[in-house]
């Protein structure tokens, strides 16, 4: 299934490019978005774990600078019979985590400073082998895409309203749709990557979060880290977050309340603490 969602986002980000181009530049605006639309499948299938690593300034760990968190990870890679992973840090005080990476053999975990100072070791536990079972359910690759495809989208978006800036309405063969394209991309840009990540992120966190039970067998570690590490998040979000990759981390690191929380990328944490009680319930 996450293989197909793979194929359809990156044929996705293909054809928005080529809807974009026709709109701006007609046939010539096509030609040249076919060549960034496979230049950007191309970079977001090899590259774009590392991109968004940088992103958040992500620095590589080994066993012997990062001691405890290393080992833990490598404890529950082998509970989760997964390969060890990378282990990065970011330097951020706001508790979060995530994972990335296009398989299981070429995967990362990323976790905060905040997230290892302020968590008990079952704790942490619970939040690594939550990153471990969306490696094991290759999530990583649909996820890391679907922020290229977010981002692709909303630099769209911006180069409508340049257009329209600029183009004064003009409409040729070369410049089909002039205005108006751009108008329509411009609405219908944000829109669309919110509904995009609302498709691939809610459903698998439940998903991640009862995977994470079964590696650990511990369902309440987990539910008590999520309590924890949405309090923090509420306060202050995470250094350097962009909107187009809120959807891979644990808990959302975007604050926002009320009606915002209707377009989450993520169910709501008290619902997915719920169900984790009710896991371990159901296991006594």
């Amino acid at each position: 299934m996450n293989t197909l969602k793979t194929v359809f986002l990156m044929t996705l980000i293909m054809v928005l490019f080529l809807f974009a181009g026709y709109l701006l530049g007609g046939k010539t605006g096509m030609t040249i978005a076919l060549v960034f639309s496979l230049v950007m499948n191309f970079g977001s299938y090899w590259f774009s774990d590392k991109i968004v690593l940088k992103m958040y300034r992500a620095q590589e760990v080994t066993r012997e600078n990062a001691p405890k968190f290393y080992t833990l990870v490598e404890q529950l890679s082998q509970k989760a019979a997964l390969p060890m992973p990378k282990v990065y840090i970011i330097n951020d005080q706001t508790p979060n985590a995530f994972a990335t990476g296009r398989n299981p053999q070429n995967a990362a975990v990323a976790a905060t400073t905040g997230i290892l100072q302020g968590l008990n070791n079952d704790e942490l536990g619970g939040v690594i082998a939550h990153e471990l079972s969306h490696i094991k359910n290759r999530d990583i690759l649909t996820g890391t895409i679907a922020a290229t495809l977010v981002g692709t989208i909303t630099y769209l978006a911006q180069m409508a309203g340049w257009a329209a800036m600029f183009s004064g309405g003009r409409s040729n063969d070369d410049e089909r749709g002039g205005g108006i394209g751009s108008l329509v991309l411009m609405i219908l840009a944000p829109i669309a990557a919110t509904l995009i990540q609302l498709a691939i992120s809610r459903s698998r966190e439940f998903a991640a979060d009862e995977g994470a039970a079964n590696i650990t067998g511990n369902p309440l570690s987990l539910a008590s880290a999520l309590g924890k590490i949405s309090r923090v998040n509420q306060i202050k979000a995470v250094d350097h977050v962009n909107p187009s990759t809120a959807h891979m981390f644990i808990v959302n690191p975007l604050r926002g309340g009320g009606i915002t929380k209707l377009f989450s990328t993520h169910p709501p944490v008290e619902e997915r603490i719920k169900r984790l009680q009710e896991i371990s319930a159901d296991r006594r």
